[in-house]
């Protein structure tokens, strides 16, 4: 019986930790983001480096030069 109550006290104290992380906020692609983005696509600046001057994750780069319709990764 005990130890069911352990578990129970465990998976709590876990969940409260989990919901105290804070999470990333979405921020909004702004007209510089944008202009900033076409011109490492036609320079053909790897992603990683374009993430980096950016500070957004390689995938945002690549989620929105697909919506964009911007020519970029697969360079090898």
């Amino acid at each position: 019986m005990l130890a069911g109550k352990a578990n129970v006290r465990e998976t709590i104290d876990m969940a409260k930790k989990a919901s105290k992380k804070s999470r990333t906020k979405r921020r909004a692609w702004s007209k510089g983001d944008v202009t900033a983005l076409r011109g490492h696509s036609k320079k053909k600046t790897p992603v990683a480096s374009i993430a980096r001057t950016l500070k957004r994750s390689a995938g945002a780069i690549r989620q929105k030069a697909l919506s964009l319709g911007l020519p970029i990764g697969h360079r090898r």
